[in-house]
């Protein structure tokens, strides 16, 4: 009877996990077809560079003052509404896109799809309710895997489409959306049980959950925030250098760029769906964080080493496979330390937290690869991980114990034994 009880409860879990997959493919699907054409439309419209900077990272300041009110919607009043009105907002995002004739059009766009995308905390929320913390880090695996496969696949589709003229991206794009905002509200069922009593719960302020960050970094909970963020920061490093870098030391151009990204797509999504379960059964979370921080120092500093193609494309995997360990673990050990009530809260900081990252990347690394060197960039990545490394030193596998807040019925990080930063 047991057993049966057992797989009942695991076939749920994969139905569950099945639909989030699906739904968070096909949102980044959107999103990749939209982000490599948008200079070009730009400039179709006498929109300087400087200013296409400023749409760019539009989205990300968008998405960080979104996420942490996404986060608290979704413990308020549930994951599900809060996804189905974010991926409204992204539909919503495409058609302004899709018809946008001028800066503000497009900038409006942008804003919109990066509120929308506030979400991403909420997904990863909606995995810690509905999968238990042994297997969090395989299925969070799972679900990068997922986005890595339309961020592999969107420029394809959305390059396709601009045969058939200016707004059909954006309109295929939304469309799109609204089967991904049809299928989430027939299949994705509500994970987070709200009670009446919870909701009208008096809580702190939605940015308490940042400051409680700032202020106690030594907490569990605050290390893997920055631990995530400062991760992203070196990520977002290297995404936003690496054409340029490629081009000025290989060669790469506009015609090729497009293989490299397939074969670290490839390469993301094979280390994701594949490896990283076995990897977290055989080392515990912590340890596959550790290692994903070692391999990306190594990559990092590689790239600059390499003397050829084929010995980058040897390289090439230590920063797939980097990845793929150090974020889904991180974001796994920290649903272990929060209380579940504050869980899409702290979900939606973390992704605050990264969106900082993403916004503040481009411009440190363009800067340095302008004005130092194209090998720059890189190097100073890879000690963002070194922090990253020593950070995740202080971090331990386990269930976590009580955590107390300084300030009275925050509920909302976990105790552990004292230690210094």
């Amino acid at each position: 009877m047991k057993s049966k009880q057992e797989n009942s409860s695991k076939s749920a879990q994969f139905r569950s996990l099945s639909v989030l997959i699906a739904v968070a493919c096909i949102d980044m699907f959107g999103f990749a077809m939209i982000f490599p054409l948008l200079p070009f439309y730009a400039l179709e419209m006498n929109i300087s560079p400087q200013f296409i900077g400023v749409i760019i990272a539009s989205f990300s300041v968008a998405q960080l003052l979104a996420a942490p009110l996404w986060g608290r919607v979704s413990d308020r009043y549930g994951r599900r509404p809060a996804l189905l009105i974010g991926l409204t907002a992204s539909t919503i995002s495409f058609v302004v896109f899709g018809f946008a004739n001028s800066f503000w059009l497009l900038l409006l766009s942008r804003i919109i799809q990066g509120a929308g995308g506030g979400t991403t905390g909420v997904l990863h929320a909606y995995v810690a309710d509905t999968i238990p913390a042994e297997d969090r880090a395989r299925s969070l695996g799972w679900l990068s895997a997922a986005t890595s496969a339309g961020t592999m696949i969107g420029p394809v589709i959305g390059s396709t489409a601009a045969y058939w003229g200016q707004a059909a991206p954006g309109l295929v794009a939304a469309s799109l959306c609204a089967v991904n905002i049809v299928f989430a509200w027939g299949w994705l069922e509500e994970s987070s049980k709200v009670d009446e009593d919870s909701r009208n719960r008096k809580r702190k302020p939605v940015w308490h959950s940042a400051w409680t960050i700032v202020r106690h970094p030594a907490r569990t909970v605050s290390r893997l925030v920055w631990i995530y963020a400062i991760g992203m920061l070196a990520f977002s490093s290297f995404t936003s250098v690496i054409a340029l870098f490629l081009g000025s030391e290989f060669g790469v151009n506009e015609r090729s760029i497009g293989y490299v990204f397939l074969y670290i797509g490839f390469l993301s999504v094979v280390m994701r769906s594949f490896l990283l379960g076995p990897a977290v059964t055989r080392l515990g979370e912590t340890w596959s964080m550790r290692l994903g921080s070692i391999a990306l120092i190594a990559g990092f500093i590689a790239y600059p080493l390499a003397t050829g193609f084929w010995t980058l494309a040897l390289v090439m995997p230590l920063v797939p496979i980097g990845t793929a360990l150090l974020f889904p673990t991180t974001t796994a050990l920290t649903s272990r330390w929060v209380e579940k009530s504050e869980l899409g809260t702290t979900m939606g900081t973390a992704q605050t937290f990264a969106g900082m990252s993403r916004t503040i990347a481009p411009l440190i690394t363009t800067t340095l690869f302008q004005r130092v060197s194209p090998a720059m960039p890189l190097y100073v990545g890879a000690s963002y991980i070194v922090v990253v490394l020593f950070l995740s030193l202080r971090v331990q596998d386990g269930e976590a114990s009580k955590e107390v807040d300084d300030e009275p019925k925050s509920g909302s990080l976990r105790e552990e034994p004292s230690e210094s930063v």
